[in-house]
């Protein structure tokens, strides 16, 4: 596997800014990609790039809620670098609330943000992605397979990017697109660390997604999406990636 496998490429990465966007920046970079990484936060961005070695990293605002965000992303990877290879849907966001309580709002919301976002990144990059014979790497959690309490929107939503990959896999079947989907288990993230859940949630039903052997780096989940990305991965299409330290093995 080169170290420099993603040399001369051009790769858009959604929530970048921190936890597993950051890390796949990251890897990205090293591995020589040309990476725009893309985020709400600008302050952060900025210094996920500067901690980057190798590669180019550029980076800009994005809010994937936003239909015209996403595509003003697309466009503004493909004006700076002249291409676009890789897409990596990974923006996202984990609330957890009682069913019964969800308000209309709260319940569009997590759709536009975990599902939709992806699927107008994905409208926009594809006419891109084909000129080039790229791939797109979303990224969904072992809430795309298995049921979550007390996420029914984000459960609902991460199982429609596990039907949003497939589908875009048997669509682009007879051309170069390559379409494949991570489901990662509890990793260690910013994210993880700050969960608020409702006021006398059953902790046995919420770690019924826990892996017994903890939390993953992101880094490692990373590693996965990189491959998946590269050709290495060449004959890896429609694939759903579980990547959950055995917590679905049994």
């Amino acid at each position: 596997m080169s170290e420099q496998r993603f040399d001369g490429r051009a790769v858009l990465v959604t929530g970048a800014s921190s936890g597993l966007g950051a890390a796949a920046v990251r890897r990205f970079a090293a591995a020589g990609g040309r990476v725009y990484a893309a985020a709400r936060d600008q302050e952060r961005l900025a210094e996920v790039a500067a901690s980057c070695a190798g590669g180019e990293v550029l980076f800009g605002p994005l809010d994937v809620s936003s239909p015209q965000d996403c595509r003003a992303a697309v466009a503004a990877t493909v004006e700076a670098f002249g291409r676009l290879d890789v897409l990596v849907n990974n923006a996202g966001r984990h609330d957890f609330r009682r069913t019964t309580e969800v308000t209309d709002d709260e319940w569009a919301h997590d759709v536009a943000t975990n599902l939709s976002g992806a699927f107008f990144m994905s409208q926009a990059a594809i006419p891109h992605l084909l000129e080039t014979g790229g791939n797109i790497v979303n990224v969904a959690s072992v809430a795309g397979v298995m049921g979550e309490a007390y996420s029914a929107a984000y459960t609902a939503a991460k199982h429609g990017v596990v039907g949003l990959t497939k589908a875009l896999a048997v669509e682009y079947l007879k051309t170069p697109l390559r379409v494949n989907c991570v489901c990662p288990g509890g990793m260690d993230t910013p994210q993880a660390h700050d969960i608020s859940v409702p006021e006398g949630a059953d902790w046995e039903l919420i770690m019924r997604v826990a892996a017994q052997r903890g939390f993953m780096a992101a880094d490692d989940v990373a590693a996965i999406i990189v491959f998946l990305a590269s050709d290495d991965a060449r004959a890896v299409h429609g694939s759903i990636q579980l990547v959950d330290a055995g917590h679905r093995a049994g």
